[in-house]
């Protein structure tokens, strides 16, 4: 989990692989566009951005490393999962499907 100001800033940073099953969850606590980086991160990433009800908004699938451009949320979200590149496509992850966790209400 990334929650303070520090772990959001530094998230997966210079992180030379991500592992299958792991990844990071950023918790905004207010539902808010988000615009992210890939500075310093060296491991290729799908970046999920979620709504406050767990809703999946959209998937930036296998950003680039080390890339400066911004990977914006398309909208407000509460949230953003980072996992490794092709985590999504791997498990048939997509746009309007529901994340359980305690930050949207779930388990």
């Amino acid at each position: 989990m990334a929650e303070t100001p520090e772990q959001q800033r530094i998230g997966l940073m210079f992180h030379k692989e991500v592992p299958d099953g792991e990844g990071m969850l950023f918790d905004f606590r207010v539902s808010r566009p988000v615009a992210m980086w890939m500075q310093n991160t060296i491991a290729s990433l799908d970046m999920i951005f979620i709504r406050a009800d767990g809703t999946i908004a959209n998937i930036a699938k296998a950003t680039t490393p080390f890339s400066l451009a911004t990977v914006e949320s398309q909208g407000p979200v509460k949230a953003v999962l980072e996992v490794a590149a092709g985590t999504a496509d791997r498990y048939g992850i997509a746009a309007g499907d529901k994340v359980s966790q305690r930050i949207f209400g779930g388990r």
